[in-house]
C-alpha cells in the first residue's frame, strides 16, 4: 500500500484534476495524491491521513480561497506538521501574503497561475529532496 501522500488545495476542481494529472503522470504511482476544496476540508483530509499512517509530504495549496486564504492554511498547517513541504499557487500576486507564508510556514515555493508542468514536477521533486 501507499503510504506517502501529496495533498493539492484549491476551490476549483478543474485546477485539482490538472494538478493531480500531472503529478500522476510524472510521478508515477508511488505516492496517493490527494485533493481538498477548502482549508477546512484540507485539515480532515490531513486529520485522516496521519490517522491513516500516510506520511503527508507536500502540499499545494491556493493562495485565493474561500473561508481561509492558502498563506493562513499553510501557517496553521506547519504550526501543526512542520515537516510537510509547503507550496503555495496562486493567480493573484500578494507579495505580503508570500512573505507571510515563507517566514511562518517556512514556504517551499510558490507557483503563479497557470503553471507550467516542468515547473510543477521540478518544485514537487526539489520538495521531496527536502524530507
Amino acid at each position: 500500500m501507499v503510504n506517502k501522500a501529496i495533498l493539492c488545495v484549491d476551490d476549483e476542481t478543474i485546477v485539482l484534476e490538472s494538478l493531480v494529472e500531472q503529478l500522476e503522470k510524472r510521478l508515477g504511482e508511488e505516492y496517493m495524491y490527494e485533493t481538498a476544496e477548502t482549508a477546512e476540508e484540507g485539515f480532515e483530509v490531513i486529520e485522516e491521513l496521519v490517522n491513516e499512517n500516510v506520511d503527508v509530504l507536500i502540499i499545494v495549496s491556493d493562495w485565493l480561497m474561500p473561508g481561509m486564504k492558502g498563506d493562513e492554511f499553510l501557517i496553521k498547517v506547519h504550526a501543526k506538521y512542520p515537516n510537510i513541504v509547503k507550496v503555495m499557487l496562486t493567480g493573484q500576486v500578494d507579495n505580503e501574503a508570500i512573505k507571510r507564508a515563507k517566514k511562518m510556514a517556512n514556504l517551499h515555493a510558490c507557483m503563479f497561475k497557470p503553471w507550467v508542468e516542468e515547473e510543477l514536477v521540478q518544485i514537487i521533486q526539489t520538495g521531496l529532496k527536502k524530507l
